[in-house]
């Protein structure tokens, strides 16, 4: 019989996949970053528990280029400024990734919220043009004009935080208490360029960072950089204190707060 790929695996072959995924080369990016200072009370507003607010009400619109061979990626991501247990690192509130390979790992590994979207980022000369799109709204859209080099900083560690979690069969919450996540990033640039230029938030009911204005722009950078990760959990938080949130996973609520359809065995 004609091996059925559906199949299990057999020990050797999931020890392999294993080994050629933690043998991965640097890869490396092209990418757009944008900080602006933003509402306090509104970056407060979407934090959940046990994160808080920083001293200062900062956004970050990452938005980058993968040129995979003969895989190209476009990954983005928007976050606000966040701090737990003495660490300051960074909330993603969504995560917009332009193909399924890229988000299923961060989704159900690390708790990433990510989700298919449009990434694009563009440069004619000294004009560069970066956005974040979904459902046809570039929700995100960064433009300026690339000035002088900047010094190259030294490799740098950053923090993202997730919720990792996983919804109840019947609708109700969680199947178990979620935990948060401490993601772990090792950074390495290469190049990196200063923008003179601005951050355009559109109106988007799936994707409202519109609701953290951009009161001043802090930087605007475009780069080439390479990132590793490692994540490690935390604690496990309350499932009630979490489950306000969890609408920012998903363009749907009813997805998960909906129970099973009335008659349904």
């Amino acid at each position: 019989m004609a091996r059925v790929r559906y199949g299990a695996r057999t020990e050797a072959e999931i020890v392999a996949a294993r080994t050629a995924s933690s043998r991965l080369p640097a890869i490396w990016s092209t990418g757009v970053v944008a900080v602006w200072e933003s509402d306090p009370d509104a970056v407060a507003a979407v934090l959940p528990p046990p994160l808080k607010p920083t001293g200062r009400p900062l956004v970050r619109a990452n938005i980058s280029r993968v040129d995979l061979p003969g895989y190209p990626l476009g990954a983005g991501s928007v976050a606000v400024a966040a701090e737990h247990g003495g660490v300051a690192g960074w909330y993603p509130l969504v995560m917009p990734m332009t193909h399924e390979r890229a988000l299923i790992g961060g989704r159900e590994v690390f708790g990433e919220p990510k989700k298919l979207g449009d990434v694009r980022v563009e440069r004619d000369g000294l004009v560069v043009r970066a956005s974040l799109a979904r459902h046809g709204i570039a929700f995100v859209e960064v433009r300026g004009a690339v000035g002088g080099a900047l010094p190259l900083p030294e490799p740098t560690r950053r923090t993202d935080f997730y919720f990792k979690f996983l919804p109840a069969v019947d609708g109700s919450g969680f199947e178990a208490d979620p935990v948060l996540v401490h993601c772990v990033r090792n950074e390495k640039v290469r190049k990196l360029e200063s923008v003179t230029g601005d951050v355009v938030l559109r109106e988007s009911m799936y994707d409202p960072v519109a609701d953290l204005p951009v009161r001043a722009v802090v930087e605007i950078t475009i780069g080439e950089k390479t990132t590793d990760q490692q994540g490690r959990v935390m604690e496990r938080v309350s499932a009630q204190a979490l489950l306000p949130y969890i609408h920012q996973r998903y363009d749907d609520p009813a997805q998960v707060l909906d129970g099973p359809p009335e008659g349904s065995a």
